[in-house]
């Protein structure tokens, strides 16, 4: 019983305790990305210690939360393999690879931004919109997603060898412009490792992106098509009171009443 209620609130996004839990893993997300942005920049030392201190409460409380979802579920080996989980522990990996090399670490905690997949598809958030909005919205943040996931890539690639990439607004923009593939070239990652992911970068976009766009176009033309067969079915019947029978409407091309037959010509 127990079990159930956690694994309902982990996931619900109605009810009032719901919206609370799964706005505060949202809002800790945002902060842990706010602090790898803000860490590219000249901060005091002090600052940093704060930030750093913050993110590995975060990080502990993202472990907490991931064991808790394992032992909610109701089949753990499929849990284990699905992409939400997959993704937390992507997220959580610095946990248990504290000795490994510091670079690699900070490589993985740009994907917790990746977090965020389960609150953008929950259908709770869009029960009072339409589905288009809800497929505007994804495609919104995936269009988030592979800019800040890969500029933070680039960034700890480039940064101690390429002046270029200062900080993340530098990384940033130059995702920007090779995802438009406008290219102004000022600034270019020079290692091989910068330039392959540079090519997963723009490779994700087009994988992801044009699919995402379809879909929508595909409803928005729907919607136009039930619209127009609203508009059509509405112009079909006529108020037109039969004066046999009192019945009040008939369609527009009708000659005679459908209840009881009287003719109906003589009333238009």
């Amino acid at each position: 019983m127990l079990r159930q209620k956690i694994r309902f609130y982990l996931d619900d996004l109605a009810t009032p305790i719901g919206k609370v839990i799964n706005i505060a893993i949202a809002l800790l997300v945002l902060a842990s990305a706010t602090s790898f942005v803000a860490q590219t920049y000249e901060i005091s030392e002090v600052v940093r210690h704060r930030l750093n201190l913050m993110d590995n409460i975060i990080l502990d409380l993202f472990v907490f939360e991931y064991f808790l979802r394992l032992w909610c579920a109701e089949e753990r080996l499929k849990y284990l393999f699905s992409l939400y989980a997959i993704i937390d522990l992507v997220a959580i990996l610095p946990f248990f690879l504290g000795t490994i090399d510091i670079a690699f670490l900070r490589l993985l905690r740009w994907f917790r931004i990746l977090r965020l997949i389960r609150l953008v598809e929950s259908r709770s958030l869009f029960a009072h919109k339409t589905e288009d909005i809800a497929i505007l919205f994804r495609i919104l943040f995936t269009l988030f997603a592979i800019v800040f996931v890969f500029s933070g890539l680039v960034y700890q690639i480039e940064h101690p060898n390429n002046p270029k990439f200062h900080n993340f607004l530098d990384a940033f923009y130059f995702s920007i412009f090779t995802m438009t593939t406008v290219g102004y070239s000022d600034v270019m990652p020079k290692s091989d490792a910068g330039k392959l992911t540079t090519v997963l970068m723009v490779l994700t976009g087009i994988a992801l992106i044009p699919v995402q766009l379809s879909e929508l176009f595909k409803r928005l033309i729907q919607t136009a098509n039930q619209s127009d067969r609203s508009d059509s079915d509405r112009t079909k019947l006529l108020e037109v009171v039969c004066s046999s029978c009192g019945l009040s409407l008939h369609e527009s091309d009708a000659k005679y009443c459908k209840a009881c037959g009287t003719k109906l010509a003589d009333q238009y």
